[in-house]
């Protein structure tokens, strides 16, 4: 269902069109401020405006990650948070005009009609008896707000207060096989790639002083643990701290585990609960015929824990892709077989939690990361 929401979402309006400067010295938009306690209790229809909330408002400065320019940017994952000074929301990482709140319980996020967020999500709507109806966001709705689309999605942080969230991105591949449809040799490509490190182009990559798009996006995913895991760790917040940054360059697995058991917080309970929905996540994900021919190319994994509690789901639908012939997810991707080895990730995150030692914390890199946090 399309609907227009001039009149019912003008809160959206306020809230988008005040602008302050982030972290980063660039124009950022600003979210409200939302007080709203047990969304999904309240008989409140999702999408319609909260008049007590409206007359709460509060500017919120964007926290945007660097995204060390990879093949897919870090996914726009909205996150709330709450403390005895203010309450609202941040934006983990992504775009950052992606978002807004919708009402108690919901999210708008932008989209267009080109984008495969739409298709996947009311394809999913329609075959509420697919396996992994249940691993992705609930979806609403479409909404046309001033010239721009936007989709009512599943507020996946309503039901937690303070929570450590941690967004990874997941596959051995993260861009699409359009973008590197073209075999020309580009002079600003092989620049950026020399700015990295100047080492990796070869010799006649140096003598061209070029390099294809193709290379040059293999390149970028060798420098974060998509290309030997399958999956990288975009950011991460913790409870009583700002978003950490360049988690896209933890690359080895023992790197990785430490940040797990960052997250885990040393505790063996709730490292047996996220395996528990990791596993849950899998087996659905395997058994969907919906998946079973659309690749899912820069989706992301979205990890919630609050004290025990632990969620996680399927986000991030910008690339997803439909298939002629069905897809495995597990094996290694060539032009035209569209696998984007996402199975493969799942199963070395799985692998790599199972592992962490998490009587084990104080490496000397995971002491370097605590050290870097932006404690509040």
């Amino acid at each position: 269902m399309e609907l227009s929401a001039e009149s019912s979402q003008e809160n959206l309006a306020k809230s988008t069109e005040e602008k302050h400067e982030s972290h980063t010295g660039k124009p950022a938009k600003a979210w409200r401020k939302n007080n709203a306690k047990n969304h999904h209790e309240t008989s409140h229809k999702p999408g319609t405006a909260n008049n007590a909330e409206e007359e709460d408002m509060t500017l919120l400065k964007y926290l945007a990650l660097n995204a060390l320019e990879l093949g897919s940017p870090a996914s726009g994952l909205p996150l709330k948070f709450s403390s005895n000074e203010t309450s609202g929301w941040l934006q983990l990482s992504g775009h950052p005009d992606s978002f807004a709140i919708a009402g108690p319980g919901t999210i708008w996020k932008k989209t267009t009609l080109e984008d495969g967020e739409i298709r996947v999500y009311e394809a999913l709507q329609q075959q509420k008896n697919d396996p992994a109806y249940c691993i992705v966001p609930k979806f609403y709705r479409k909404v046309e707000f001033k010239s721009e689309l936007f989709i009512e999605l599943e507020d996946l942080l309503s039901d937690f207060n303070d929570p450590f969230v941690m967004d990874i991105k997941m596959g051995t591949r993260t861009f699409l096989e359009s973008e590197v449809s073209r075999t020309n040799a580009r002079p600003d490509l092989y620049q950026k790639m020399v700015r990295v490190d100047s080492n990796a182009p070869t010799q006649e990559e140096h003598k061209a002083q070029a390099v294809t798009k193709l290379r040059y996006m293999r390149f970028r995913e060798q420098q974060s643990s998509t290309s030997t895991l399958g999956f990288r760790i975009e950011a991460m917040k913790m409870k009583g701290c700002e978003p950490v940054r360049d988690l896209q360059k933890v690359c080895s697995q023992r790197d990785v585990q430490a940040v797990l058991s960052l997250f885990l917080q040393g505790k063996e309970q709730n490292k047996q609960s996220l395996l528990k929905r990791l596993k849950k996540i899998r087996t659905a994900f395997e058994e969907s015929n919906f998946f079973k021919y659309n690749e899912v190319v820069g989706s992301s994994l979205l990890l919630v824990r609050e004290n025990a509690k632990v969620g996680a789901w399927l986000i991030d639908f910008a690339k997803a892709r439909s298939s002629d012939i069905p897809l495995d997810h597990r094996s290694p991707w060539c032009d035209g077989n569209h696998e984007e080895g996402f199975l493969f990730g799942l199963d070395t995150l799985i692998e790599t939690v199972d592992q962490c030692d998490l009587k084990v914390l104080q490496t000397s890199r995971l002491e370097k990361i605590v050290r870097s946090l932006p404690w509040k």
